[in-house]
């Protein structure tokens, strides 16, 4: 291949205009953007008026355009723009996670069918290459673990959190003036952006196609002073970390959880705005990837960097999805975790494994112990509305063996 491309732009806002920027000053790789469809007719822009459009068709239309660049926010209308660019022959690349998310296993059948390419590094981590490491890289691997902070959003007002003792709202309203959230911030901070993130990563790790349905969410929304106070006085950060583990050989959990993390975790030091992903082979061991995980010029580099692979033929050939025994989705598996409730009905309603460790005091309880992940996938709804709080401990996954659910008290600890 490796031709100068002529792409067809979908959306110019923060990762498009980054886009523009950035192919505009590389060096070494041309491509023409010959036109950008966009909604707002209103809106003022710093490009040539020749180059907007407000119709889709005259982009998908366009027999000369051979790359469709989609980076609008609208799942749906994503998922129908980047489907009729594959039948109609178009390259795609895109960085709408949520719409990948959904339309996995159809966006893998067509690019298949109408032997073209489905590019999208930016979807996942920002400016860290982690699709294309996992498919390059460890293609022939069988891999652990593949976890990480994968959402700068939330990791900027955590770490604010603990750094400046502020409340998660005056956290929160920081992270917004400074642009990292956005006004109605839910996607990121409840845990969604990281889960579709998990999903697609889970693909290309271990070969697995989830429906996000099936995948446990749980964000940062109820995060309480007490259990900032707790993380200070034990030694912790606390990050919102995606998990996707390989339990046994043949069954793979995905979840996503704040989780308390120790300062020997890479992650530890991975603050504000900044990503990072460990991925765990093996035979290769853990290996560490750190970098900024949002913002226009660093996923517009990874945009480029996609439209670059395509000028020389590159195509995803998903050799874990291609493979005979690719393992199975689970949630059957039990965690280690931190659990602030407000009274002990809290603790009737979820049902511990075991319980190691107890806590009463005026202001706030916790236990600490095992339960299984399908608890908490029950009980997500009621631990939101009435402001609980869960935080993963330990990245030990354990494989449940029974469903029987007794709760054994093996200590009361009285601290603080």
């Amino acid at each position: 291949m490796n031709k100068k491309l002529k792409i067809g732009l979908f959306g110019f806002g923060c990762v498009g205009q980054g886009l523009y920027h950035v192919l505009n000053n590389s060096t070494g790789f041309k491509a023409d953007i010959v036109k950008i469809a966009v909604i707002d007719k209103t809106k003022t822009r710093r490009v040539e008026s020749t180059l907007i459009t407000y119709n889709k068709w005259e982009i998908l239309d366009n027999s000369e355009i051979d790359v469709v660049v989609e980076l609008i926010d609208d799942a749906d209308e994503a998922f129908l723009i980047v489907s009729e660019a594959l039948k109609r022959g178009k390259h795609v690349v895109t960085a709408n996670k949520k719409m990948l998310a959904q339309h996995l296993e159809e966006l893998y059948h067509l690019q298949n069918e109408y032997n073209v390419s489905l590019l999208y590094e930016a979807s996942a981590c920002g400016s860290i290459p982690i699709i294309r490491t996992l498919e390059e890289y460890f293609d022939n691997e069988e891999l652990k673990k593949v976890t990480g902070i994968f959402n700068g959003t939330t990791n900027y007002i955590l770490t604010r959190t603990l750094a400046e003792n502020l409340s998660y709202q005056e956290a929160l309203s920081q992270a917004q003036l400074k642009g990292f959230a956005e006004s109605n911030p839910v996607n990121d901070v409840e845990g969604f952006d990281p889960k579709f993130k998990a999903i697609i990563i889970a693909l290309h790790a271990f070969g697995l196609i989830i429906k996000p349905n099936e995948v446990l969410n749980i964000g940062i929304t109820t995060l309480h002073e007490s259990d900032i106070k707790y993380a200070n006085e034990k030694g912790y950060k606390i990050k919102l970390t995606p998990h996707i583990h390989r339990i046994a050989h043949n069954k793979v959990s995905v979840f996503v959880v704040p989780s308390f993390i120790k300062s020997h975790n890479h992650l530890y030091n991975v603050d504000n705005e900044f990503n990072g992903v460990i991925v765990e082979g093996d035979f290769s061991g853990e290996q560490f990837f750190q970098g900024k995980g949002a913002g226009s010029y660093p996923t517009g580099a990874a945009v480029l960097s996609d439209i670059s692979a395509l000028s020389h033929g590159y195509k995803y050939e998903f050799k874990k999805f291609a493979q005979n025994q690719i393992p199975k989705f689970t949630n059957d598996v039990i965690l280690e975790v931190y659990f602030r409730y407000n009274s002990p009905e809290d603790l009737r309603h979820l049902q511990f494994e075991e319980i190691t460790e107890k806590y009463n005091g005026n202001d706030f309880h916790y236990v600490i112990g095992k339960i299984h992940l399908e608890q908490l996938f029950e009980y997500r709804e009621y631990i939101l509305t009435n402001h609980l709080f869960i935080s993963l401990l330990n990245e030990r996954v354990e494989l449940s063996n029974d469903g029987n659910r007794k709760t054994v008290f093996k200590k009361e600890l009285q601290i603080f």
